[in-house]
């Protein structure tokens, strides 16, 4: 009995003990509620749960306009006028932002805009439907940047009209056209002799007839963008380049269609670059067509220096004192006088601390003359990107240019495999081709510290690359690998196998992959 009595009591006292507990979590809860309830509500005061956490959601409603006006402006324009619907308080708020930035591949439908016309479906509320709407309704202010992008059924008066009223009122900044109509849009001679321009970005069916230099100017214009536009003169580019004193950033592309209409005037074009502001440079110039025309380029400020495509006869580069980075990617001659107009074209590249270049171009100067190559002393870091075929020993094509570079620290593999995975192997006729034996490069075994592939798919003339390296770079602690994504697994444990046999034959050096690919 007296058993039963004490266990009686021990469970009376585990209930009062569980009763306690929960009276004390109760107790707390409710001080939780009380002191989200004083919580200020962001607008002075105290309210309720509910209403604090109403005001806390539209905050950003309590801001003055101006500065959700500066806000919207970094929205594309479908997202701007979208916000109109939130309440009263932003109906007429995207009005009032200096952008329009009108893209034709983010469709509007007739819920976006408030359409002054008859009612209209949603599917057949169109482009143009919708940018005359939000030109009609938005404010009269002038506008500091317009972007439209129009490529299908495009109004080249409609276009043509609005880039002339917003030059008009003043104050644009930046300027971004990529339209597609016929015939081309003749800029107007205003833009021209805009001072207030920074930013000018033209592309598509767009015709430019740019005054002579010493009428027009761009005293404010530091970015220029030109890509498959058209030219009404042959010294249109020369012309338009030599009334921009202040340019940073330069975009051009050249092709034969760009000069459709000139006659024989086409083939007197020449395009001087002659900017002594000038620091980023990207050109493309096709192989096919670069014999046409004469370049010129004289940039001494110039840092970074993208060319892609082929060298005509008539390619100068001079006075590039401080250039940096470059990204060279020359398209195929068979011919001996190609190859010494690269290194040509290279020499006056001696300055630079990075630089892409492509694998394939690499490869073709093996088969030229070894004689006097230039010196590259300053570059640290070489990438080789572009293809790799599995019937080509690539080896000395890499060997040729760290020989010139005797101080490179980094050296990446950024390269995309052509050809089945099997079927092929990798012959050396291109060491056979050399007509000189190219000593080991200094820089792999005294600087070279680091060194990566990308895109590597586990091919043997992959493995034969990443082996010469690891053969000849004494120093180097690490080689990042990554394989191609789209690369069958079996494939990567396959390669994983080989790799891990290089790895045992030069254990100083750790064969690494990126984060989520194999570990050893």
């Amino acid at each position: 009995m007296k058993g039963q009595r004490r266990e009686s009591m021990e469970e009376e006292k585990e209930e009062e003990r569980k009763s306690e507990r929960q009276r004390r979590e109760r107790a707390e809860r409710a001080e939780r509620r009380d002191v989200l309830r004083a919580r200020p509500c962001g607008c002075g005061g105290s309210s309720s749960l509910s209403s604090s956490t109403d005001d806390y959601k539209d905050i950003i409603s309590s801001l003055p306009d101006c500065l959700l006006i500066h806000i919207l402006s970094f929205l594309p324009t479908r997202a701007s006028v979208a916000t109109s619907i939130l309440s009263s308080r932003w109906r007429s708020l995207w009005k009032l932002v200096p952008v329009l930035d009108l893209d034709q591949r983010l469709p509007f439908t007739q819920s976006d805009t408030d359409y002054p016309g008859p009612t209209r479906t949603n599917s057949n509320f169109s482009f143009l439907d919708a940018v005359s709407n939000i030109w009609a309704l938005r404010n009269a202010i002038p506008l500091s940047k317009l972007r439209l992008d129009w490529t299908s059924n495009c109004d080249s008066f409609l276009v043509d009209t609005w880039v002339q009223d917003t030059l008009l009122r003043g104050g644009l900044k930046e300027l971004h056209l990529f339209i597609f109509t016929k015939p081309p849009l003749e800029m107007p001679t205003t833009l021209f002799f805009s001072s207030t321009l920074v930013s000018l970005r033209l592309t598509g069916a767009i015709l430019l007839n740019p005054p002579p230099a010493s009428a027009s100017t761009f005293p404010s214009l530091r970015t220029l963008a030109l890509g498959s536009v058209r030219y009404a003169k042959h010294d249109s580019i020369s012309t338009l380049l030599a009334a921009c004193p202040v340019l940073q950033d330069l975009s051009l592309s050249v092709e034969t269609s760009n000069f459709y209409g000139l006659g024989e005037s086409a083939g007197k074009v020449k395009v001087i670059v002659l900017v002594p502001t000038l620091k980023t440079l990207d050109i493309l110039w096709p192989a096919d067509e670069c014999w046409l025309y004469k370049l010129q380029i004289n940039t001494p400020a110039l840092e970074r220096f993208d060319f892609f495509g082929g060298l005509g006869e008539y390619v100068v580069l001079e006075n590039l004192p401080n250039l940096v980075e470059t990204v060279i990617e020359l398209e195929d001659d068979d011919s001996v006088d190609y190859k010494n107009r690269i290194w040509d074209f290279m020499e006056s590249l001696y300055n630079v601390v990075s630089m892409k270049f492509n694998l394939d171009t690499a490869r073709i100067l093996c088969y030229g003359p070894m004689d006097g190559l230039p010196m590259f002393n300053n570059l640290t870091s070489l990438t080789f990107d572009g293809n790799i075929w599995p019937c080509h020993y690539m080896w000395p094509a890499v060997q040729l240019l760290l020989c010139q570079a005797p101080k490179v620290q980094t050296l990446g593999f950024e390269l995309t495999f052509q050809g089945d995975y099997n079927g092929y192997q990798p012959d050396h006729r291109l060491e056979n081709c050399m007509e000189k034996t190219l000593y080991d490069p200094e820089c792999l075994s005294s600087h070279l510290t680091t060194c990566y592939y990308k895109g590597f798919s586990g091919h043997e003339v992959e493995m034969e690359l990443v082996r010469q390296v690891l053969e000849e770079a004494y120093i180097l602690k690490t080689m990042n690998i990554t394989f191609e994504s789209r690369l069958d697994t079996e494939i990567k444990l396959h390669a994983c196998k080989k790799l891990r046999k290089l790895q045992r034959r030069y254990p100083t050096c750790q064969i690494e992959f990126d984060k989520g690919q194999f570990n050893f």
